[in-house]
């Protein structure tokens, strides 16, 4: 059987769903800073802000990037723990095609946040 070499929404939803277990992923507190319109996909910057105090009893746990059209739709995960003082990272990342982007951010209290960009 051959395999495309792209994932689809719906391998998206399945990446998004094993990372949340299911539940609910609210709209907001994450902030995904990506240019809408690309010129080359082969890098392209990508910055997730999450807004969090970042305390004992408040911060973000984990940040996950995923894609539509890529390969694998898990672009990148990252852990955070209080002390890391703030919840923002930037990486580079490439795209194939237009797609969506989608960032989710899930807090110590368990709830789930993202934010996402269409990128031509």
């Amino acid at each position: 059987m051959v395999r495309p070499a792209a994932a689809t929404p719906a391998e998206m939803r399945a990446a998004v769903d094993k990372f949340t277990g299911g539940a609910k992923v609210n709209r907001g507190r994450v902030k995904l800073d990506i240019p809408p319109l690309v010129e080359n996909g082969n890098s392209i910057q990508c910055t997730v802000t999450v807004d969090s105090p970042m305390t004992p009893s408040d911060h973000v746990r984990a940040i996950h990037v995923f894609n539509e059209r890529n390969p694998q739709p898990n672009v990148i995960g990252v852990r955070l723990g209080p002390r890391a003082g703030r919840a923002k990272f930037s990486t580079r990342i490439r795209l194939a095609g237009t797609q969506t982007v989608t960032a989710i951010a899930e807090m110590s209290d368990g709830s789930f946040w993202s934010d996402r960009v269409e990128v031509v």
